[in-house]
């Protein structure tokens, strides 16, 4: 297959169905439904003891004396979801000197161990640093899908071909604000995976292998385990396609 290169996401975009602001609220967007009421967590479920509300935004936050024990998870309740487009706000700051903050946006994905919130499947990361922000990671599962401006075709065998570019990932990554709110955008149609930030696509999959591929599933926000972080989400809103 002839490898395409995407350096104006514009058009790409529209064709997504992207045309609004992203930064706009659930009821100026037909078709979207608020997935946080912006004041405490009812409708998602994860360890009180690393959730809860902040300044109006969902909050994963670990330190010294309560870190997690291993990648745990809050999960929204809301039932599974197929095809989709989700968007929402996120915020990651690292709590010590290592300057380490890892998250992620699970989606199509499966409970592993309730008892600790645990999720594998599908993952839009992000990171307090250069390059896993945007990249689609499959949690418990296959691994890195597609780093940062790979379009990316999954065959039925497994093997990842890069069949295109939206960029590389630095050029990509200019797109990004270190330390600050983001926009990130994530599509599901059948096999079509798509995730933006900010406006600018990072990664294009389609997923052809069978066996390992996921159709529908949960949504879960991921708190990672390690140094002291915290993770904020808000702004959180889905459509069903």
């Amino acid at each position: 297959m002839k490898k395409h290169s995407f350096r104006w996401v514009s058009p790409l975009l529209l064709g997504l169905g992207l045309s609004l602001p992203l930064g706009f609220a659930a009821d100026t967007e037909p078709g979207f439904v608020s997935l946080f009421n912006g004041t405490d967590l009812s409708g998602w479920d994860g360890s009180p003891d690393l959730w809860s509300v902040q300044d109006g935004a969902i909050t994963g936050r670990t330190t010294k004396e309560h870190p997690a024990k291993s990648n745990t998870f809050l999960i929204w309740k809301g039932g599974t979801v197929e095809d989709f487009e989700l968007r929402c706000s996120f915020k990651l700051t690292p709590g010590d000197e290592a300057g380490f903050a890892n998250s992620g946006v699970q989606y199509r994905s499966k409970v592993a161990d309730p008892s600790y919130w645990v999720v594998g499947g599908y993952q839009a990361d992000m990171e307090a640093g250069p390059t896993y922000t945007g990249i689609l990671y499959e949690e418990r599962g296959r691994g890195i899908l597609a780093t940062r401006g790979q379009m990316v075709r999954i065959e039925a065998d497994g093997t990842k071909r890069v069949v295109g570019t939206m960029g590389t990932s630095a050029d990509v990554a200019t797109a990004i604000k270190q330390g600050d709110w983001n926009d990130y955008v994530i599509i599901a149609r059948g096999n079509h995976l798509t995730q933006v930030i900010n406006g600018r696509v990072t990664v294009d999959v389609t997923d052809d292998e069978v066996a390992k591929r996921a159709m529908s599933g949960v949504l879960a926000l991921q708190l990672h385990a390690g140094h002291p972080m915290m993770v904020q989400f808000k702004d959180l809103r889905l459509k069903r396609l």
